[in-house]
């Protein structure tokens, strides 16, 4: 029965199925700094739906969200950075895990939207230029579907170590804004604010439709970003991010040793469903950075899988 079981899995994989319950998603990426090029990233994510997931009511990208599919997910990521100092070649090298629960709750007015999250990562600097740094992290966010597929929530963030990244935020958006919203943005505070909106809606007459979804996280400093995405049809599309903060060249915290700091972030992305229930992507993404030889590029592949 279990043989039998995997089998039918499988084959509502290839033949495209209408309807999941689990989804598995992965990506590496490609980093590229001044100081070393030869640096990567992994991650990967499985997520369980407490009911199926139609993925027949628009973009199949968004259908959890279209949805409004309740949800426990597990995730981890790993990162490796070279750095050379004084001749020589330093490696950091930094691991994260994590657990996530998403759940829409309708009620007589409007649907409910709630979250709760911890991430842990660990750090460990290789030939002593750094030792080794653990690092936890709690989030809540709570909010409401207030039309049909837009939401909007507000959440707090607890960070007892200045570097502990969110790890579902590297599947979501790249390791470099990740990274960025714990150094530049959180900095040496314990606790923060997060604010964003989510909009996915049809272009009227058009087998098209777009994504908008805007975020922000009050710390030590504000990191604020949007992504856009235009679903040329169900299953392909092409998307643009920006990434920002309010750090001044004169704040007396800097995001790098020099006292250096990050200016912005854009990128590009296009993903593609084979079928329903198997997708792939490319995305890119350029970080620039003032008073400091940080500029950042990163090139990443992902992968989903549904069944």
């Amino acid at each position: 029965m279990k043989k039998l079981g995997l089998a039918t899995a499988l084959l509502l994989a290839v033949t495209g199925a209408q309807a999941y319950q689990f989804e598995v998603q992965g990506q590496a990426e490609y980093i590229d700094t001044p100081q070393n090029a030869e640096n990567f990233a992994g991650a990967v994510q499985g997520t369980y739906y407490f009911k199926d997931v139609d993925s027949t009511k628009g973009p199949l990208a968004e259908a959890a969200f279209l949805n409004q599919a309740s949800n426990v997910s597990l995730g981890y990521s790993f990162a490796q950075h070279d750095v050379k100092h004084a001749g020589q070649k330093f490696r950091t090298e930094s691991q994260s895990y994590g657990v996530k629960a998403e759940g829409y709750l309708p009620t007589e007015y409007v649907p409910v939207y709630g979250s709760a999250s911890y991430s842990h990562t660990y750090t460990e600097g290789k030939k002593a230029l750094s030792g080794e740094d653990n690092g936890d992290r709690y989030a809540l966010e709570v909010g409401a579907v207030l039309t049909p597929n837009f939401l909007v929530a507000v959440g707090y963030t607890n960070v007892t170590n200045q570097f502990s990244m969110d790890t579902f935020g590297v599947l979501n958006n790249g390791i470099a804004p990740a990274a960025l919203e714990s150094l530049a943005g959180i900095q040496n505070k314990s606790d923060a604010v997060t604010a964003r909106a989510k909009y996915v809606g049809p272009i009227t007459g058009t087998n098209m439709a777009v994504g908008f979804e805007t975020a922000a996280t009050f710390g030590e400093n504000n990191i604020y970003g949007v992504k856009g995405d235009l679903y040329l049809n169900p299953k392909l599309s092409v998307g643009a991010t920006f990434l920002g903060s309010d750090m001044n060249s004169n704040h007396k915290n800097g995001t790098f040793p020099e006292g250096g700091r990050f200016d912005q972030a854009w990128g590009a992305n296009v993903n593609y469903f084979i079928n329903p229930a198997v997708a792939v992507g490319v995305s890119y993404l350029h970080a620039n950075t003032i008073k400091a030889a940080y500029d950042t590029d990163t090139v990443g592949v992902n992968a989903k899988f549904r069944f």
